[in-house]
């Protein structure tokens, strides 16, 4: 009989690519895949090999407000009930979490319903929509080995590592090109799958602190917000800079692979497939996350060696380019960061969390 899977995710791409990721594997073992997601998933999610994309009535609740916490609660209370009415339809053998409100009523309904369930946390600190959802869930499969947050659910976790893209294990392939001493010099710059106005407003002034005979080497790649993109693009005309600008790129983890070094977020998908591909990285963790998940992200690569992390408050323009230069002025340093997060890297980590899933189904009895 045929099996099958809903997963449900926030409609970000670090939510959204691990998902992606295992659908793949499970479409490969002969399940049919849905996915239940907000409206953003329109952004991220058009590729998303899912038989049905359903959107799903979600809030994200506030303690602040309590205006905004009673209307995120009916909304997800609508959104439990539009759960429970496509898992009446699909009828899931399980259903898969990947953090993100909008996992929220899905989770519910399958728990309400009997359905099996299972949650897969991407960062080293457990969300607060998956803190929520845990006691609930039949299994926890987390990312990295310390998961802060879910205590008390020892029995329930799994560390199958964080799902990456099949165009992550293709950039994989490639090896990294080591640094000469008068050969280009590729970096990477992107904020996540939203981008960064931060980068965008520090990185001009950052690299114009290079010498000019560095500057000359540096062949760009930069993620900008579009409404950045033209005063970016002024900037690093008038350093005389060769950068390619743009709000998205579908090749991203290409990008990654052909780069000397790698600066951005520490983002659960960024800090994968930095460790996935191998490449050297200066994390900029976002500042002021009530979890500090992106901290706890950039530590794993960092305390293996094969990254260097800077706190962005309080950050001058002086502190990336004095570590930029030092890089290059000793290229040793990265090609030694490289092979250290490639041996961080889980490329097998979807088909460990496909394995959690299809147990979980067969042993709930569920399954057809």
């Amino acid at each position: 009989m045929t099996k099958v899977v809903l997963l449900t995710a926030g409609g970000t791409g670090g939510h959204l690519f691990p998902a992606q990721a295992l659908a793949h594997v499970l479409i490969e073992r002969g399940w049919v895949v849905h996915l239940a997601t907000d409206g953003r998933a329109t952004q991220y999610g058009h590729d998303f090999p899912a038989q049905s994309i359903q959107i799903i009535p979600s809030a994200t609740p506030s303690v602040k407000n309590p205006v905004v916490m009673v209307k995120a609660a009916l909304k997800l209370a609508k959104g439990y009930f539009a759960a429970r009415n496509v898992i009446k339809d699909l009828k899931p053998d399980i259903v898969v979490g990947f953090g993100g409100y909008p996992t929220v009523p899905p989770m519910l309904a399958a728990r309400t319903m009997g359905v099996p369930s299972c949650l897969h946390e991407q960062n080293g600190v457990m969300g607060r929509a998956n803190r929520f959802l845990a006691k609930g869930a039949s299994a926890i499969a987390a990312s990295f080995p310390i998961l802060k947050g879910a205590e008390g659910f020892d029995n329930k976790l799994t560390l199958t590592g964080n799902p990456v893209r099949p165009m992550v294990h293709e950039a994989a392939k490639t090896s990294f090109a080591p640094l000469t001493a008068e050969g280009e010099i590729r970096l990477v710059v992107f904020g996540g799958s939203q981008g960064a106005r931060f980068f965008s407003e520090y990185m001009p002034g950052a690299l114009g602190r290079l010498p000019q005979t560095m500057r000359d080497r540096i062949r760009l790649v930069q993620q900008c917000r579009t409404e950045d993109l033209l005063k970016v693009k002024v900037a690093y005309r008038e350093l005389g800079m060769q950068a390619d600008l743009a709000p998205f790129f579908a090749d991203m983890p290409q990008k990654i692979a052909d780069a000397h070094l790698v600066i951005c977020r520490s983002g659960a998908s960024s800090v994968s497939e930095l460790a996935a591909i191998g490449r050297p990285s200066i994390l900029v963790p976002l500042p002021g996350a009530l979890d500090q998940d992106q901290k706890a992200n950039a530590s794993v690569l960092v305390d293996a060696g094969g990254a260097w992390v800077l706190e962005q408050r309080g950050l001058r323009p002086n502190d990336i380019s004095d570590l930029i230069e030092d890089l290059i002025a000793n290229p040793d340093k990265l090609s030694a960061a490289a092979e250290a997060a490639r041996g961080q890297g889980k490329l097998d980590a979807a088909n460990q969390l496909a394995d959690l899933v299809e147990g979980l189904a067969k042993n709930s009895g569920v399954a057809k």
